[in-house]
């Protein structure tokens, strides 16, 4: 996976925007207005320009144990982040573009904005 390819995996996600909070070499990719003040919650961290190219992403905590036991060269805890949570994925071609694609799908599930139900029709029985 390219860093274009990367960005625009991540841009095409539903409610996903293109951040840099942490200075113009890291793109933060964000849902928008996913919490209470609306700055959205971040999914993904990268540095387009780095080599390797790498992501952190959000991952639930057993399988990201698994991922790192299964891709110890390429899965790591996440960099700077909470290593129970975040993961960081290096993107040099030997981890499958399915994969990637399916864990950022799931680090975005995780943060996106609930819908919230319809209220119920008040029955007229």
């Amino acid at each position: 996976m390219t860093p274009d390819e990367l960005a625009a995996f991540c841009l095409n996600l539903p409610q996903a925007i293109e951040t840099y909070p942490f200075g113009e070499q890291t793109t933060v990719f964000k849902t928008s207005g996913a919490d209470r003040n609306g700055d959205g919650k971040i999914f993904a961290l990268s540095v387009l320009d780095a080599e390797p190219l790498t992501v952190s992403l959000k991952c639930d905590p057993e399988e990201g144990k698994a991922l790192r036991e299964e891709f110890p060269t390429h899965i790591s805890p996440g960099y700077h982040l909470n290593k129970k949570h975040w993961l960081t994925l290096v993107l040099d071609g030997t981890l499958d573009d399915a994969l990637i694609e399916q864990l950022l799908r799931d680090s975005h599930a995780l943060v996106r904005p609930k819908v919230p139900r319809a209220p119920r029709a008040a029955s007229t029985a």
